[in-house]
């Protein structure tokens, strides 16, 4: 994705990994014939026709303000045990692609995590000499209470303990988590968008500049197929319903506006907007 601008803000995106996905792994309801029929859209970007998989990355995005410099979400990452291979004990360069930036762990100001999930919450701290510390150590780190309670919650063994134990409650007992609600927000320009379903406390970061309007959506899509099949929910929804109703009327109130989609795992260009075409949407990146 090339940078892009929402007004006066500069939204850039910082990759961790890509990975190619067998399509019914991350979506149940997968129909191949849909994929094929919207190729016009979907192609180069976000699926690979010749291998029959879709594109998925794992990136965060930085946005700066002019008074804030703000990470959304913080992908997987290093030195941490996972369930999954591709997440298992990494060591990825992703401190040296945010210095390619021109930015360093001391010049965030407000670390945002969408939700609480694994793949956004890595970053959050690093490993020091046996200790799982803030990575960013001058930032606020910004988590819904809805997701910090329910996660906060989970016992040894149960799914997302993990990542709640090596990269939530750090940041907490450091003093550096805001606990918030849906109403939070930074100024004018930044605010959340509640979007719950694929978590208890999902939310969006609504971003407003000069009359311009961006929306980092985090895993409320996981792929860009789902603004054409809203109905479609992911393996990795807490709330399969939930998250299908919040998607359709996202899709719905954002269809052929002027709002720039910046979501957590679409690859390539990423950034895009809805447009309706008939009855269904499709997403169209940005130049």
């Amino acid at each position: 994705m090339k940078p892009q601008n929402v007004g006066a803000i500069r939204v850039e995106k910082l990759v961790e990994y890509e990975e190619a996905f067998d399509p019914v792994r991350a979506l149940p309801d997968y129909d191949p014939t849909v994929t094929a029929a919207n190729k016009s859209w979907l192609a180069p970007h976000f699926v690979d026709y010749a291998r029959g998989t879709l594109s998925f990355s794992f990136h965060s995005y930085i946005v700066r303000t002019g008074r804030h410099t703000i990470l959304i979400d913080t992908c997987v990452g290093n030195d941490k045990p996972r369930p999954l291979p591709q997440w298992h004990m990494q060591r990825r360069p992703y401190l040296e692609n945010l210095a390619k930036l021109g930015l360093g762990p001391d010049d965030i100001d407000y670390v945002m995590c969408t939700h609480l999930h694994g793949d956004h919450v890595g970053w959050n701290t690093r490993l020091d000499k046996g200790r799982w510390v803030p990575t960013f150590p001058k930032a606020r780190y910004v988590f819904s209470k809805a997701d910090y309670d329910h996660y906060n919650a989970l016992k040894p063994g149960e799914h997302g303990y993990d990542s709640i134990s090596d990269s939530v409650r750090p940041i907490v007992e450091a003093g550096q988590a805001a606990i918030v609600g849906y109403d939070f927000a930074l100024g004018d320009d930044v605010s959340l968008y509640p979007t719950p379903g694929h978590t208890p406390g999902h939310y969006c970061v609504h971003l407003t500049s000069e009359g311009r309007q961006g929306m980092m959506t985090g895993d409320l899509m996981h792929h860009p197929i789902q603004v054409h099949r809203p109905e479609w929910s992911s393996n990795f929804c807490r709330d399969p319903n939930h998250s299908r109703r919040t998607r359709r009327k996202f899709v719905h109130d954002h269809a052929d506006r002027d709002v720039v989609i910046f979501a957590a795992h679409f690859a390539g260009a990423t950034a895009g907007r809805i447009v309706s075409r008939g009855d269904r949407c499709q997403f169209h990146v940005t130049p």
